[in-house]
């Protein structure tokens, strides 16, 4: 026999026990994610100071032999090429924690839902990656030429490694980022936020604003801006490409 006290008490019970499960599957899920990143470091670490010399091997093809880099700081040799394999370490273990964030959203998925959403998070993964990819291997090495070349005669090229990293991590993050272009504009268009039509009619507006960005985000001088809107304009064209394909796709199975 129960009492309505106890009635309370089991109904309160069966409504905290499910949140309390997913506290706790979420805790273990990021505890797993920053384990991933702690293995993959400590694996790097000892290759630290090759790894940053093989980050600045596009700027340094370029420095006048009588030129080299620098710190300006007295710690910036160690805390430097430190910081950079922390950050690679998370780049790498990027797929791992992304399938950790799967694992735990996907039961609450419909079927149809799975369906769509884990190839949209694998291609992301790929974009971002592909992204920087094409910021290291085409971008830095054009960047750096004209930057270095373009100054006036008789100013000593001595970059800072410190700024050095800043930069290129912005940019990295700038490339990754705009590579998933084509993620944003079919979510955005499968969510019903916005239809293919009016991306189209919004195009020139697009434009405008992929030059911007690149503006923004790369480093002063034109050819940089270029090589980051181009290729954004060409990722909207894709997304609009892909979001129409898949509408076309869905209309018999509406009707």
């Amino acid at each position: 026999m129960t009492t309505p006290g106890d009635n309370s008490q089991t109904s309160i019970n069966d409504t905290d026990m499910p949140l309390l499960a997913h506290l706790l599957e979420l805790r273990n899920r990021l505890l797993r994610a920053v384990l991933s990143v702690l293995v993959v470091f400590i694996s790097l670490i000892y290759w630290a100071n090759d790894i940053y010399l093989m980050l600045a091997a596009p700027l340094q093809k370029h420095l006048p032999e009588s030129s080299q880099m620098i710190a300006t700081d007295i710690v910036a040799p160690f805390l430097t090429p430190f910081k950079m394999t922390a950050i690679l370490s998370v780049f790498i273990a990027m797929p791992y924690i992304l399938h950790q964030a799967w694992a735990f959203i996907s039961p609450g998925l419909y079927r149809h839902e799975k369906r769509f959403a884990f190839p949209l998070l694998f291609s992301s993964v790929i974009l971002f990656y592909l992204g920087q990819a094409f910021a290291y291997f085409v971008v830095f090495p054009l960047a750096w030429a004209i930057l270095i070349h373009a100054g006036p005669e008789g100013i000593q090229v001595l970059p800072d490694i410190s700024s050095y990293l800043n930069i290129v991590l912005k940019m990295f993050f700038a490339f990754g980022l705009a590579f998933e272009i084509p993620i944003a504009t079919v979510l955005m268009v499968w969510s019903g936020l916005t239809t293919v039509e009016s991306l189209r009619e919004k195009r020139p507006y697009v434009i405008v604003g992929v030059f911007v960005v690149g503006m923004l985000l790369t480093p002063p001088d034109i050819f940089s801006q270029i090589l980051l809107a181009i290729p954004m304009w060409i990722l909207f064209e894709l997304g609009i490409l892909f979001a129409g394909i898949k509408r076309s796709d869905s209309q018999p199975n509406a009707e």
